[in-house]
């Protein structure tokens, strides 16, 4: 039998020992741009390092939208996943018994850096300042991977093994669709619990609220044998984007979850890209509108589509324009359930132990103003799983940054509560 205490003290020490590498090692997996869609150089890097590192058995393969598409949990992409890796490690318990399995699961894809030239450096090269690391994925969730990596390098440096199977997934597309995600579940790498290292501040998640993509196209050039008509896109755009945000109040003022009361608006709809026009001197007659509406646990996609579909078309009626020149929505990318954790499951109450331990402070919750690929754990495979980070900020911004202290903090946090979790041996 190892003792708890012991054990905590070593691993502990270990990551401290190691603190540097793990830095250094974070450091070099921001210099990957690894965009969504662009996850292939990261993941072949982190595959060698699981293999050749941690000795775990390492599988690595792209998502099949054809064993998926039909799932559920699936969202429609517009891209292919031929540069979208899925990397798996995986260690086969001693003891099975005596133990439960788990999963730790990041997501390697980040989004845009742009506009670049407004970062204080450059947002691939990461910038070490007052206790915070600078770069484009440095929290969301480069930190959280390089935490869950190093947890499990300290347990097996201080001469420990797990007694049951622990897999490390990093995953692509999380940003768009979680299919990666989903594709990993769907190839049968499943366990009894998971952690997800969302960057929120060392607290446990409770709930998330769901996403749902969407497009809206505007034409404004009509042809027949006689004559040509148009008019300038851009003067209708304001009458969309005004009825979206109107559509935001709505859903806000409308709907409520008691697990999201601590949120001003959960209900989130963001206009992310607007395209129009290609010359000063030409009148633009195309024009798109993207964006993201969020749904609160319970809501169904097919409601929300349809909620907003009424919407648009309830608030240009009145406009002649629009009766002849109806916009058209399409929705893909993400379509994704909010979803709700018990907060005093084993899974909740191990993560607790470890993180007061660790911390000495008590273990605090909070719910989630996105989606992450926890959903897909929960809704459909009956695994538990909490989303829990280190501290960062301007996640998808400029400037995005971690603390390092509280990387360090999450370390010892995962490496004590896996030990516990699946239980250790001498090797």
């Amino acid at each position: 039998m190892v003792d708890s205490r012991l054990l905590h003290e070593q691993l502990s020490r270990k990551v401290e020992e190691l603190w540097q590498e793990e830095l250094e090692f974070l450091k070099t997996m921001i210099r990957f741009p690894s965009l969504s869609g662009k996850e292939h150089r990261l993941q072949l890097f982190l595959a060698d390092y699981l293999t050749t590192k941690l000795k775990l058995q390492v599988d690595r393969f792209t998502p099949a939208i054809q064993q998926i598409e039909k799932h559920p949990g699936f969202s429609p992409p517009k891209w292919t996943y031929e540069y979208s890796d899925i990397v798996i490690g995986t260690h086969k318990g001693i003891n099975p018994s005596e133990g439960k399995t788990l999963i730790f699961q990041g997501h390697a894809d980040v989004v845009s850096a742009e506009p670049a030239t407004e970062w204080d450096s450059s947002p691939w090269e990461p910038l070490e300042k007052d206790g915070r690391l600078y770069g484009r994925g440095s929290a969301d969730m480069k930190g959280g991977i390089a935490a869950m990596i190093f947890a499990y390098r300290a347990i097996i440096e201080c001469g420990y093994v797990p007694k049951n199977d622990f897999m490390i997934q990093v995953v692509p597309d999380e940003e768009r669709t979680g299919n990666g995600a989903l594709a990993a579940l769907e190839a049968g790498y499943t366990a009894d619990a998971a952690l997800i290292p969302e960057p929120f501040g060392l607290q446990a998640s409770v709930g998330q609220v769901g996403a749902l993509w969407f497009e809206i196209s505007l034409r404004t050039i009509k042809k027949d044998d006689y004559k040509q008509t148009q008019t300038n896109v851009i003067e209708k755009l304001h009458t969309i984007t005004s009825s979206l945000m109107a559509f935001e109040r709505y859903l806000n003022q409308t709907r409520s979850h008691l697990a999201f009361s601590d949120q001003d608006n959960p209900i989130d709809l963001n206009i992310g890209k607007v395209t129009a026009g290609d010359f000063a001197s030409n009148e633009p007659v195309h024009a798109t509108i993207e964006g993201r509406v969020a749904l609160l646990p319970g809501e169904q996609i097919s409601e929300r589509k349809q909620e907003l579909l009424d919407w648009i078309k309830q608030e240009t009626k009145n406009d002649m324009w629009f009766k002849e020149n109806p916009p058209t929505i399409e929705f893909y990318g993400f379509h994704a359930e909010g979803t709700l954790s018990d907060d005093t499951s084993p899974l909740f109450q191990e993560l607790d132990a470890a993180h007061e331990r660790v911390t000495k402070t008590k273990p605090t919750r909070r719910t989630l103003p996105s989606t992450t690929d926890a959903r897909h754990f929960q809704l459909y495979y009956d695994i538990d799983t909490i989303c829990y980070g280190p501290v960062g900020g301007q996640f998808h911004e400029v400037n995005e940054w971690v603390d390092l202290n509280s990387i360090k903090d999450v370390t010892k946090v995962y490496a004590t509560f896996l030990a516990n979790w699946c239980g250790v041996e001498k090797k």
